[in-house]
């Protein structure tokens, strides 16, 4: 079994004293899409304070959080369970957690939005999907398999496992799709794959997984686009560690930098709504709000400590959550029902106090604009404008995908910076080197 899981889509590259989860870790670690994330948008504009949360700092954690999932799981296993021949050993879930953003372009979601915004007719884009696409196309590990990471790690990223055509509803969208000021929500993407992964995809699948494979892809109705229905035990894992990272840890910036009062908390958070939490941890709604907002930095540490421990510690192994055959197909890791709701409580916070916040909605806008008018200029005249090693390319790819693929990897400080270099008339000279 552990050769299927450590196989490779180009093959072993020779010898090595690690094991293939090890040097996995290395090379996503090394990367230089992992790199860049230091510059790229978690939830707060960069520049603004030296202190929140980058995609690198965020992508940590949620390594850290993914790490003593796997081993909380492990743990409580019995000894005897089949089951535990199948938990994610700690590297490779580490690795999993580090590179589940890598594929996020810059400006956060807004740049998300504006490259499926410019590749609607082109395959689309989705941050995810990116991802996967970076892990097995674009870094240069391997002339033709990216990373050429082993099976297990792929399928442990690929949050979504069906394509942009399968789940993507063409008619959601408006039906002109010019211009750089647009309505966010009418090019939110799909959850999915790109198409352009179908060959690694077909590798995933082969061999074990073959048989299940369309089960496991299965999709669903939803208000706008399809969903995918189902993950795989190590996914699973790793987006519990994502949330509870987003729910608490973005949090936790948020009132660093005061962007909301206790009272908007306490009105937003009532104590009903946290009511196993304090049980459990025999704290009073008052002590936690308290604590929460104490200026004192270690006793705010201590409340924020508690919430992830809480959850953590709330994560239950369940076997045959998806019903499908496979044991890394069929088990997740899930929060029992009532906890999963106080995350969803402490998410739906920091999405709608802080992420929908205008302020921060206006430099997610910024970026939406910036990303849509770099692509429309780059595609106006790629060969002219485009570096020569990009424009190169598209000796085998589309252009769009080349010009998307070049812009998704932009930190969001380069792609201010390739912008005022195109518009600004008094910024930009040969001499530049960006």
């Amino acid at each position: 079994m552990s050769d299927y899981w450590e196989d490779r889509q180009g093959g072993i590259e020779g010898k090595d004293i690690r094991t293939a989860y090890e040097r996995d870790y290395a090379r996503v670690v090394h990367s230089a899409s992992f790199r860049r994330l230091q510059a790229k948008t978690q939830v707060l504009g960069l520049g603004d304070s030296d202190f929140y949360r980058t995609r690198l700092t965020h992508s940590m954690e949620v390594s850290q959080i993914g790490e003593a999932i796997a081993k909380k799981l492990q743990r409580q296993t019995d000894q005897s369970d089949p089951i535990l021949d199948h938990l994610p050993n700690p590297t490779l879930i580490r690795t999993i957690c580090l590179a589940h953003d890598l594929g996020h372009p810059p400006f956060g979601h807004g740049g998300e939005i504006a490259l499926n915004k410019c590749m609607t007719n082109h395959g689309g884009f989705e941050g995810n999907g990116q991802t996967l696409r970076i892990m097995a196309k674009l870094e240069p590990y391997h002339p033709d398999h990216g990373m050429n990471l082993t099976r297990r790690t792929l399928l442990g990223v690929l949050k979504y496992p069906a394509s942009y055509e399968t789940v993507n509803d063409a008619s959601v969208y408006p039906k002109e799709v010019t211009g750089s000021v647009f309505k966010a929500y009418e090019y939110k993407p799909p959850k999915c794959y790109l198409d352009t992964e179908g060959d690694t995809i077909a590798w995933i699948k082969s061999g074990e997984l073959a048989s299940e494979w369309d089960m496991f892809a299965s999709t669903k109705t939803s208000d706008r686009h399809k969903k995918t229905k189902f993950k795989a035990l190590d996914t699973s894992i790793m987006e519990l560690a994502d949330d509870i990272a987003y729910g608490v840890h973005d949090l936790e910036d948020a009132l660093s930098l005061k962007l909301f009062t206790q009272r908007q908390f306490a009105s937003d958070m009532p104590e009903d709504k946290l009511a196993r939490y304090l049980e459990q941890t025999k704290c009073t709604y008052d002590e936690f709000v308290t604590q929460l907002f104490s200026e004192d930095t270690h006793e705010r540490k201590a409340a924020i400590g508690h919430l992830v421990g809480y959850f953590v510690n709330a994560i239950e192994l369940h076997p045959d959550a998806n019903g499908i055959g496979h044991p890394v197909l069929s088990a997740n890791a899930v929060l029992p029902s009532d906890v999963a709701a106080e995350l969803k409580v402490l998410k739906d916070f920091v999405y709608f106090d802080v992420i929908k916040a205008t302020p921060v909605q206006q430099l997610e806008f910024k970026g939406q604009k910036i990303v849509t008018e770099l692509f429309d200029t780059f595609m106006t005249d790629p060969e002219r404008l485009l570096m020569p090693r990009e424009f190169a390319k598209a000796k085998n790819l589309p252009m769009e995908r080349v010009v998307c693929d070049y812009i998704a990897g932009m930190t969001d400080e380069y792609a201010t910076k390739r912008y005022q270099q195109l518009f600004e008339p008094r910024v930009g000279s040969v001499f530049d080197r960006l």
